[in-house]
């Protein structure tokens, strides 16, 4: 253990019997410490990452949700009464709204002197067209596109017009009345329910967007169970139970909830500091950084005594992410020559990698993540580590030894890499090299800042680079999107992967339930991108969280937004 890690053994130490209990304010009790993030604002039509996600859903919510408790992970309803009526040929949702959903007061609300009024089909309607003008600029407008009857086309004439008329009526996007919703779509689209559960699709009052203009984000308006209380950009959020959240017919009203009365997010980007501030009480949950692990846990991986006895409790679950290198598909040297990228894959030491993450990153076998819907479970034969294999697909690639036998001078490739400023990005790039030299291939890294990496991406202009693919959704189509040809760069098929069969067999899936045929198909399209390796797959990441001992009914999701609702919080040692 080095000077540093030992220091932090000693805190953990010095601070764990205070653990949960270094307040006593009345307060406190029902108040959640977390670690937020900066954000640029509250509008659940703009931002796409997942630290916004996470406010958005304390603020708003839509018609669907994600079950707390149900994995594989599975959708419930939210404003919706029940879930949708669909109709045989995958085309038409019809949503019933559960009655009394109030929006939060607020100002906006002229008609009623600052009440919120009740939620109505049609600000769904607006909410769904809010995605849809181009002058909002959504990031989420991807989940929406070409999707439903005439939505297109009211976005094609508020780009003619200058600006978007939303009294113009969609016709595959009806309120049928105050409590009816009726979607039509070009082609079925299986995925609407899950795009319905991300906050692209949360329902907004349009009296607050044009109350507000473009300082929208900074007055947020839901419905949700947490109100805004106080924002100190990169400084802390502070969020406070929504008074009349539990008076609509929720079933969580029936056992009291939200119990949690107020939640503070401070913006600690320092993993040094975030463990520090929760090993003396001041946060309920943090993630376990590397730097920190063997403050953490000890040469058994167990968590260390000084913490259990504090109350403190380590969690964990596979994040729904695949990490990967990418292959540029056009690159001259790698594009034609499949053994080429599969040696590369082959001489990947995937336990070694492991080992320098701390167990917390597994090889995964394929593109699709168990535990997505269409999981069609590993490939007959992945790709693992074999330097003679990896040797041998070289020589065959006509590169023996990792030298071109015309000038004798080794294979020298180039990895574009962000986020150059992570001591851990360097390093573990430092570790890829490494394998790579065992088999006489020469990788030169080169770091870019993120606007830079992702513009060489877009371009096409990167050899190789070094990615991850987060679900965005539980389904394997989310991420066998990314090798479909028409997704090529700037679509999300970064390594510009095109093959006419994979390309058939992926426009048969995408449209059908989630039944055995189609996890076949997933199957047969994951042998294919095996066979041509246009990835060479890296790591599956292990989350490790600790939890305060005031924490309860916390789960980890790999969709976690707006399950604060379900925790409580409790002083396990009054």
């Amino acid at each position: 253990m080095n000077a540093r890690r030992a220091l932090l053994a000693v805190f953990a130490l010095l601070f764990c019997a205070g653990c949960g209990r270094a307040s006593r304010h009345a307060d406190d009790v029902a108040t959640l410490r977390l670690i937020g993030a900066r954000i640029g604002g509250c509008d659940p039509a703009r931002a796409g990452d997942a630290a916004s996600a996470a406010v958005y859903a304390r603020l708003y919510e839509g018609l669907l949700q994600y079950d707390p408790e149900a994995r594989p992970y599975r959708l419930m309803p939210s404003l919706a009464e029940s879930m949708p009526e669909v109709s045989a040929d995958g085309l038409e949702y019809v949503f019933r709204l559960r009655a009394g959903i109030r929006f939060h007061d607020d100002p906006c609300f002229v008609a009623t002197g600052g009440v919120g009024r009740e939620v109505v089909a049609e600000d769904f309607v607006y909410s769904i067209q809010r995605v849809a003008d181009p002058f909002v600029a959504s990031s989420g407008w991807w989940a929406f596109s070409d999707r439903i009857v005439g939505l297109d086309e009211f976005r094609v004439a508020a780009a003619a017009a200058g600006r978007a008329d939303y009294d113009r009526p969609v016709s595959g996007l009806r309120a049928e009345d105050a409590r009816t919703l009726r979607l039509r779509l070009k082609r079925p689209y299986p995925q609407l329910l899950w795009v319905l559960a991300m906050h692209y699709a949360y329902v907004v009052p349009r009296e607050a967007v044009e109350y507000y203009g473009e300082d929208f984000g900074r007055h947020p308006v839901g419905t949700g169970p947490f109100q805004l209380a106080s924002w100190r950009p990169n400084y802390r959020m502070e969020f406070v139970r929504h008074p009349r959240w539990t008076a609509a017919g929720r079933a969580e009203a029936a056992v009291g909830l939200p119990a949690i009365g107020r939640i503070v997010a401070y913006v600690v980007q320092d993993p040094t500091t975030q463990w520090l501030l929760f090993l003396q009480g001041r946060l309920d949950l943090i993630g376990v950084a590397r730097d920190n692990w063997d403050a953490v846990f000890d040469e058994t991986g167990a968590l260390r005594e000084s913490l259990s006895l504090g109350g403190i409790e380590a969690l964990r679950h596979e994040a729904l992410e695949i990490q990967y290198i990418g292959f540029n598909m056009d690159d001259p040297v790698l594009g034609p020559n499949r053994a080429l990228r599969l040696a590369l894959a082959w001489a990947f030491d995937g336990e070694a990698w492991s080992r320098f993450h701390g167990g917390r990153v597994r090889r995964p076998l394929s593109p699709v993540p168990a535990g997505v819907a269409g999981d069609p479970g590993p490939p007959s034969r992945p790709v693992g580590f074999d330097l003679d294999r990896a040797r041998a697909l070289l020589a065959e690639a006509g590169y023996p030894d990792g030298r071109d036998p015309h000038t004798g001078r080794r294979l020298q490739l180039t990895l574009e890499i962000a986020d150059a400023d992570r001591p851990e990005i360097r390093q573990s790039t430092d570790l890829f090299i490494q394998f790579m030299d065992r088999i006489g291939v020469v990788v030169m890294p080169s770091y870019n800042n993120r606007p830079t990496f992702f513009q060489k991406l877009a371009r096409r202009q990167a050899q190789m680079f070094r990615l991850s693919w987060v679900a965005d959704y539980p389904d394997a189509q989310n991420f066998l999107q990314l090798f479909y040809g028409p997704n090529a760069s700037p679509g999300p098929n970064r390594v510009n992967y095109a093959n006419p069969e994979y390309d058939r067999l992926y426009e048969r899936m995408r449209e059908m339930p989630d039944t055995p045929e189609r996890t076949a198909l997933c199957a047969r399209m994951v042998e294919i991108l095996v066979e041509d390796a246009p990835w060479l797959l890296v790591g599956r990441p292990v989350e490790v969280v600790l939890k305060s001992g005031r924490l309860w009914n916390y789960r980890p999701h790999a969709f976690p937004y707006g399950m604060e609702k379900y925790w409580r919080i409790e002083d396990a040692n009054p």
